[in-house]
């Protein structure tokens, strides 16, 4: 059994983007811009951001937060897209969700320009993928993909099974995987309540695990030799903890791990990746690759 280091790779990954913005800027260009949208004070929240500012710093780009109290009306939210929308110096920006109740989620994706979604989810972006054609693709699903390619992991013709439907992971990830630039994989879309679900789990070459809930998948619904990929960073209370609690993945790890023949931890596995192509979008972005 092999861990698949998302730390590690994400790293050289970091590595590489650095290199090239330095040559961008011998070249005389800008370096990479991203900017990043936080509503409130969720720790959780707060912390991805801390995480991706951090990356553009060791990146080479500069980055810009625009921070909001939880009570900023929808109006005011909107009104600070359409600046960073015009901003030609922002190459890129995120908006981090989730947002709070009183602000439609799909109404704020929607006003971000598609040529500047470098998080991958505005429709145009969302229909791009669904097509074949260049776009910002969701990072989560670019970070398994990279990360399986790094280690030389085989796809093609593989049966990847997917445990959850969520826009942000489990439908874009199904897009790219039986795509034949990308993947060219067989996939099955499975959820919580599909009927014959540890059968067809027990199926896959490629399990990928994005269900939100803490040891779902258990040891009797993993192949021997199957690739297991956990998406879940569950908050569990843990008072030992300094920070009083620690991340819990889909995965029951300690069992499933001696099935396998890769498997990511949690942390440290999807989750770097997921900020690394982040970074690779933002420098997509700014090198204009895609728009």
């Amino acid at each position: 059994m092999t861990i698949l280091d998302g730390t590690a790779t994400a790293r050289r990954i970091r590595e590489e983007i650095a290199a090239q913005t330095e040559k961008m800027v011998q070249q005389g260009r800008r370096r990479p811009h991203l900017a990043a949208v936080l509503v409130g004070h969720d720790g959780g929240s707060e912390t991805y951001v801390a995480n991706k500012v951090r990356a553009c710093k060791e990146c080479g780009f500069d980055s810009t937060l625009v921070q909001f109290e939880n009570n900023v009306t929808e109006k005011e939210l909107l009104a600070a897209i359409d600046c960073l929308n015009k901003d030609d110096a922002i190459d890129g920006f995120i908006v981090q969700l989730p947002l709070p109740l009183h602000i439609e989620e799909r109404r704020i994706i929607e006003a971000i320009d598609y040529r500047k979604d470098v998080d991958g989810f505005h429709p145009v972006n969302v229909g791009r993928l669904a097509a074949g054609l260049h776009c910002f693709a969701s990072a989560t699903p670019r970070g398994i993909l990279e990360l399986l390619r790094r280690y030389d992991i085989r796809t093609r013709g593989q049966h990847v099974v997917i445990l959850g439907r969520s826009n942000i992971v489990g439908k874009p990830l199904a897009v790219l995987m039986m795509q034949k630039s990308y993947a060219d994989a067989t996939v099955t879309v499975c959820h919580s309540h599909t009927v014959g679900l540890r059968d067809i789990c027990r199926s896959a070459d490629i399990l990928v695990a994005a269900i939100g809930q803490p040891h779902f998948v258990t040891q009797d619904m993993v192949k021997p030799g199957a690739v297991v990929v956990d998406v879940g960073t569950t908050r569990v209370p843990d008072a030992v903890s300094p920070r009083g609690y620690h991340l819990e993945g889909d995965i029951d790890f300690e069992r499933v791990a001696p099935r396998c023949s890769y498997i990511t931890p949690v942390p440290g596995g999807v989750g770097p990746m997921t900020i690394a192509m982040l970074m690779q979008n933002t420098l997509a972005a700014a090198q204009g690759e895609y728009y």
